[in-house]
């Protein structure tokens, strides 16, 4: 295929993925808004990572196709488009690591889970990823970038305006042994660490023998389990759809020679399509939100009433059910 072909396609498969990431996204959001008992402190971490990829979809996205056309910017301008990538890709990754923390805590401690991992802690801790991701994201912008490199072999026009792409702006130095190196791989290895010490612990308990004196714990780690293996489930699609990035990365700044387009593009649409898998997994494995979609559809997109009570006279069921749910009608 023509590089020109490569870019026809990879602008089609961006627009599916931006449009499924938004609309996937906000169901995730909206679910955990109108069900009481997705409000704990893991689905506050999975809200987290919705609004990432939501803004991946939203915001992310239109840039990467706009940049695909050879945009000529100013430096910064280009570099701040990257640097939003590396932002949002670090606050889904932290949240992750969060998520994995959170459910270790809670097979660990589970009879002072709730005393320890408050609300307030949990949405602290939020902030603290997002502040951990802008300061990682952003550090290109306070000089570790290629504006004295490209100043030197003269790719700079009129000393500002360069052909905006990725590689262009950012250094595969900060790429490789400050982001893949320092924030990505080991935060990606803790939690396999992490996952492998639940699944162990969740055995360890579902093969105990229950006495007369002990409740059975079966029930609840059972549940556990379940849902670990979703969550689970979740960082290895995660780590599958942006280990091939990175690793192209590492190879472009240990083999300078080497550059397949084909290849590049894959890599950056399986980073792009992770933002849009998460609600199909959540929806396919967890039943919470399964139950939660439903609702959605039915009820609010729908207007059908759950309950199914019988319409006013004189008064459309659409209207009644936008009245009994203080919405406009649909």
């Amino acid at each position: 295929m023509t590089v020109d072909a490569y870019k026809a396609l990879y602008i089609g498969m961006e627009v599916v993925i931006a449009l499924s990431s938004v609309i996937g996204n906000v169901m995730v959001v909206w679910a955990v808004r109108i069900n009481r008992s997705l409000r704990d402190t893991t689905f506050c971490f999975i809200v987290s990572l919705a609004l990432a990829d939501i803004a991946v979809g939203a915001l992310v996205i239109p840039l990467a196709i706009t940049i695909s056309i050879d945009l000529k910017t100013h430096f910064y301008s280009c570099l701040l488009v990257a640097c939003t990538v590396l932002v949002l890709t670090q606050s889904s990754i932290l949240a992750l690591l969060a998520i994995a923390i959170d459910r270790y805590l809670r097979v660990k401690i589970p009879m002072s889970y709730k005393r320890v991992v408050t609300p307030r802690r949990a949405g602290t801790a939020v902030l603290l990823c997002w502040l951990v991701s802008i300061i990682v994201g952003l550090t290109p912008m306070l000089g570790w970038n290629n504006l004295q490199q490209l100043r030197k072999n003269g790719s700079l026009k009129n000393d500002t305006l360069v052909v905006c792409k990725f590689e262009t702006v950012i250094s595969m130095d900060y790429m490789v042994y400050f982001n893949f190196f320092g924030w990505v791989l080991p935060p990606l290895l803790l939690m396999l660490a992490i996952y492998v010490e639940i699944f162990y612990m969740i055995h360890k308990q579902l093969n105990k023998k229950v006495t007369a004196s002990h409740t059975d714990p079966r029930r609840y780690f059972g549940k556990e389990l379940k849902l670990a293996k979703s969550l689970a489930l979740v960082l290895f699609l995660f780590a599958v759809s942006w280990l091939p990035l990175h690793i192209l990365n590492c190879i472009t700044l240990f083999c300078p020679g080497y550059h397949e387009v084909g290849f590049i593009y894959i890599a950056i649409i399986l980073s792009h399509g992770n933002s849009a898998v998460n609600p199909i997994v959540y929806a396919f494995r967890i039943k919470k939100f399964r139950t939660a979609f439903r609702k959605i559809w039915k009820q609010y997109l729908l207007c059908r009433d759950p309950v199914g009570r019988l319409p006013q006279r004189g008064m459309p069921d659409c209207d009644k059910l936008a009245v009994r749910k203080g919405l406009m009608c649909c």
